[in-house]
């Protein structure tokens, strides 16, 4: 399989001013990027900022991880990670129907999205504000009444003569 290399350049982060160009050579993750800005929210579910800034979340704590060397993974790379655990949040699919699509294990699948969560939960960047921090001083919080008493569900009332019982001898 032939690899074409295109450079991506990333918008710079604040916490990473370093990284300005990335090499993508995933034809997945070029295919993605060759689509309209719309097309890319539609499908992925985040705009081509944040996938960028989650690209450059990724790939340095892949360095950090394999700084001191060791086995480079050849089944996916970090760009095929990010758009494989983007599509298993956007679109339910199954890890078994990715790993088919990716052409890997349904084990490795998961393996991978669960990195992509917890390398984006620590890096902190793509953190919601507090239930504090939406309230600020001065402002009242709304008060919502939600009626939640039980109702019954309409169905038949179950009567033993309603049913025809069978006999044993024609069961077994």
């Amino acid at each position: 399989m032939r690899y074409s290399t295109k450079i991506v350049t990333v918008r710079q982060v604040h916490f990473f001013p370093f990284l300005t160009t990335m090499l993508i050579t995933s034809e997945r993750v070029q295919k993605a990027l060759a689509t309209s800005n719309t097309q890319f929210k539609r499908f992925f579910g985040v705009k081509r900022a944040t996938f960028r800034q989650m690209l450059a979340i990724l790939h340095t704590a892949h360095e950090k991880l394999h700084k001191n060397g060791g086995k480079p993974n050849k089944k996916l790379q970090v760009e095929d990670k990010l758009l494989l655990a983007l599509q298993y949040w956007r679109e339910y699919r199954t890890m078994e129907h990715l790993a088919y699509e990716y052409d890997t294990v349904k084990s490795y699948v998961h393996k991978s999205i669960e990195w992509v969560e917890n390398t984006l939960i620590h890096s902190g960047a793509f953190r919601l504000p507090g239930k504090k921090a939406l309230i600020t001083e001065g402002q009242i919080p709304k008060t919502i009444a939600v009626d939640v008493t039980e109702s019954p569900i309409e169905r038949p009332k179950k009567n033993r003569n309603r049913t025809i019982p069978a006999r044993r001898s024609v069961i077994l």
